[in-house]
């Protein structure tokens, strides 16, 4: 099912959350809304799966708009991040229940839906589990049980919420990979919600980047990290350096950044930047620096990644004096601000 939101505008008192949006989602991706708390990002969702009205605009499944549709007749399923999973019930009875609820004509008999259930459970890899209760699982098995009980009333899209947003990183990285599998076996069209930026480029076919309301980029996880559009997109996406430039900003990552003992040249129009080493942080063949600049009141923090023959080399140590250049830039003209005559 392909999804359209059309000039989609939403606020809260005088907040606004979602400032004229306007996505095409395509049919069987796996799509990541991604962007800061309060970005909009989850109202956005809520409004597609029809939990939230928008103050104007539309929603099209499948070139039908279903604006003003009712929550129950969007065919949609919906995995929130805390599960609600219902305690007194067996993972069974969770995930067959939207089956049982269905109206007469359209449930299945007793025995197609003990054999769906059993069918999801194994899905996620979790039939085992068929007649234990919410609280004897554990954190992760409670997520891909709710999922299952998404999937047991055959949705044409499924709308995630920070789905893994409560479980520790093992767990969180473990389930994100299963989900990526899952998608590709199933091609349901889906679009889930993280501000974990590297959950999203991992899993999606395409992100969504989100700021204050609004859409900053769209594109492959590739694009939007290698051909970022916006400020905002190059320093949420990972690690960022910034250097100031007359009327523009530029960015470098940590392993684009040379540390120099001794005062160099000039790069891309730039002075090397005069540092003092904060702290060092070494990980296997990595080391991470982390440093202030000289200026005052208002020092800038760099962080660089160094390879260990380039660590090795440098011998740096804690409040050391150094300088910095970067050997890559990605720069931005800032707007110019007409002065009123």
């Amino acid at each position: 099912m392909s999804i359209q939101v059309k000039n989609i505008h939403k606020g809260f008192g005088t907040f606004t959350a979602l400032d004229n949006v306007s996505l095409d989602f395509h049919s069987g991706e796996l799509v990541a809304l991604l962007g800061p708390s309060g970005c909009g990002k989850t109202t956005l969702l809520r409004i597609i799966a029809g939990l939230e009205q928008a103050d104007s605009g539309e929603v099209i499944l499948d070139g039908e708009d279903t604006s003003d549709a009712h929550v129950r007749d969007r065919n949609v399923g919906f995995v929130f991040q805390h599960y609600a999973l219902f305690k007194h019930m067996t993972v069974f009875d969770n995930v067959a229940f939207g089956l049982r609820m269905k109206p007469r004509s359209e449930r299945p008999s007793k025995a197609e839906i003990a054999e769906k259930v059993h069918n999801l459970l194994k899905l996620v890899q979790l039939d085992w589990l068929a007649d234990r209760f919410p609280s004897q699982l554990s954190g992760g098995q409670r997520q891909r049980i709710a999922l299952a009980r998404a999937l047991a009333v055959e949705p044409k899209v499924l709308l995630l919420d920070e789905p893994f947003g409560a479980l520790d990183a093992k767990v969180r990285k473990e389930l994100r990979r299963w989900l990526r599998r899952l998608h590709d076996e199933l091609h349901i069209t889906s679009i889930f919600v993280t501000h974990d930026q590297e959950e999203a480029l991992e899993v999606a076919d395409r992100v969504v980047l989100m700021n204050q309301g609004k859409v900053e980029q769209i594109g492959s996880p590739e694009e939007v990290y290698q051909h970022p559009a916006t400020p905002f997109v190059y320093s949420f996406l990972g690690s960022a350096n910034q250097f100031r430039q007359d009327r523009a900003v530029a960015f470098a990552r940590p392993h684009e950044i040379d540390i120099h003992t001794t005062p160099s040249h000039a790069f891309h129009g730039l002075d090397p930047v005069p540092a003092r080493v904060v702290r060092l942080m070494r990980f296997g063949l990595s080391t991470r620096v982390e440093l202030d600049s000289l200026d005052e009141p208002s020092p800038q923090h760099f962080e660089v990644e160094l390879g260990a023959d380039q660590a090795q080399a440098l011998s740096l140590t804690e409040g050391q004096l150094v300088h910095l250049s970067a050997r890559q830039l990605k720069v931005f003209e800032q707007p110019t601000v007409a002065l009123a005559s």
